[in-house]
């Protein structure tokens, strides 16, 4: 079912007005407009705006509201310009399935000049996308795979499921596939954007922990999985579809752990973000034989070039680097290569001969299908759940640049970072990921200078603080030093301390 506003009205979404937007108030008896827009932790927030009369939702609309700035971005943002307006996009428009009552707007922030404020990580992300797009005349498109756990009562017993033997299962199997269905139906229904949605390898049953919400309790893993987007949208949606993930899950009486590990051994919850670069809204991964195009492997060079300094806003807790270990199909150097989900950067299979596949299967058949879609993308693998997302997104767009702005070099490292199949021994004398917050914060030192071109000094100087408040730079090395139960209980501690991030 589609909530958007447009979509009800029959009206392409850009060109949605005030004017239809207060008709379908007055038709349905919408009794609120619902003001979202994302903090400084990454989560949706609310302003709920009362339907007094209709001169008033129009005046809404028009003006927006103002808001405390230094509560929503603590540590982000001065004293001194931290009154903000949230102004509804009124393209963004839809139906809370959680309220039928209300009509739900996204916003972006304006500053006291009434202009887009600099330091909120949505409009970071929009101005350095419509930057790149000037400067280099192509659009980036993303898409993200959204990985969590969800944490019940439900009893494993019947019909288990080993552990890491969830992948893509299904009922009896999987406990909770209703629920995912109903979070998959409400985020289609809000964006317009979702592939598809599974059960995942992570299957947990019971829980050790010496948190209550845990220990004791069945968890299973799942994936839901979006549609490219203008990488702008995209950070949207996956705001939103935690926001929905969450509503679902606590009206079913269950615990979401977008956590990047919950256990030893067991598959830790990704964010991998797929990317693709367009002109004039056509793919330009790829050459017209269907190889990998020099625009994409100069984008991959840019991202490995940077990519210490992607963690530092993709993995901003110290157990996102008990995730980031080998054998778990997660990276740990900085290396790209085919198919290989412990690449930094991976290239999936991208129906480079076409998407007539069912005339392979399908004998008999007469129809044809004529795709007028390229459909290959690059897989970043290293982010999880406790990314900031729309400022991981703006430094990817920073990173692609890096990459465009000098072809020989970029072309240089892709050959130099390139691991196929057969060379796993290569890939162990490439440069690794930072190995705790700390060491991702001297990375963000490091590229300080590159950064503060695409990000405010303040966003930069935040980030770091929080990275080195977390004090694990030998963190590693003391889980070393330990042994069996001693060991798992520390790793245990340090996971399930961040249950709730995200």
């Amino acid at each position: 079912m589609n909530l958007t506003v447009a979509n009800r009205l029959r009206i392409r979404p850009r060109d949605l007005q005030r004017s239809d937007l207060l008709n379908f108030i007055r038709e349905h008896k919408i009794r609120r407009i619902t003001f979202n827009y994302t903090g400084g932790d990454g989560r949706l927030k609310e302003l709920i705006l009362p339907i007094n009369n209709m001169v008033y939702a129009e005046r809404i609309l028009a003006a927006g509201e103002r808001v405390d700035g230094s509560s929503l971005f603590k540590g982000m943002v001065g004293p001194d310009s931290s009154d903000l307006y949230v102004v509804p996009e009124y393209n963004t428009a839809f139906l809370n399935p959680f309220d039928d009552e209300s009509v739900n707007i996204l916003c972006r922030f304006l500053d006291k000049n009434e202009e887009l404020s600099e330091f909120c990580p949505d409009n970071i992300l929009r101005k350095n996308a419509e930057d790149f797009r000037s400067r280099y005349g192509l659009d980036i498109w993303a898409l993200g795979e959204l990985e969590f756990y969800l944490i019940g009562d439900v009893d494993g017993e019947r019909y288990p499921l080993a552990n890491q033997e969830g992948y893509h299962a299904s009922a009896p199997f999987v406990k909770y596939d209703t629920v995912v269905k109903e979070m998959i139906e409400h985020i289609a229904g809000i964006t317009g954007h979702v592939k598809y949605g599974h059960s995942e390898v992570g299957n947990i049953s019971p829980m050790l922990s010496e948190n209550p919400k845990l220990n004791g309790r069945y968890a299973q893993q799942v994936e839901i999985e979006f549609l490219p987007a203008p990488i702008e949208k995209a950070a949207d949606f996956l705001i939103l579809a935690k926001w929905v993930v969450r509503n679902v899950a606590a009206r079913h009486g269950l615990q979401v752990s977008f956590a990047p590990k919950l256990e030893t051994g067991i598959a830790g919850s990704g964010l991998h973000f797929h990317l693709e670069l367009l002109k004039d809204e056509v793919n330009q991964m790829t050459t017209s034989s269907g190889e990998l195009s020099p625009l994409a492997r100069q984008a991959i060079a840019g991202i490995l070039a940077k990519g210490p300094a992607l963690a530092a806003f993709g993995n901003t807790i110290p157990s996102s680097y008990l995730r980031l270990v080998p054998g778990q199909e997660s990276p740990t150097r900085l290396f790209w290569s085919d198919l290989n989900r412990a690449a930094l950067v991976r290239v999936p299979l991208g129906w480079r001969k076409g998407e007539d596949m069912a005339s392979i299967i399908n004998h008999r058949l007469k129809d044809r299908y004529i795709s007028p879609f390229k459909r290959q993308t690059v897989e970043v693998r290293s982010a999880d759940g406790s990314a900031h997302i729309h400022l991981f997104l703006s430094v990817i767009v920073a990173a692609i640049g890096h990459g465009l702005a000098d072809p020989e070099q970029a072309e240089a490292l892709a050959v130099e970072r390139y691991v196929s199949k057969d060379q796993q021994e290569k890939a162990q004398g490439i440069p690794a990921l930072p190995p705790s917050c700390a060491a991702a914060a001297e990375a963000l030192r490091t590229e300080g200078k590159w950064l503060t071109g695409f990000l405010p000094e303040r966003i930069v100087d935040w980030l770091e603080s929080s990275l080195l408040s977390y004090g694990d730079e030998h963190f590693q090395d003391e889980l070393a030093d330990l042994e069996g139960d001693e060991r798992l209980a520390e790793e245990r501690a340090c996971m399930h301390h961040f249950i709730d991030i995200g």
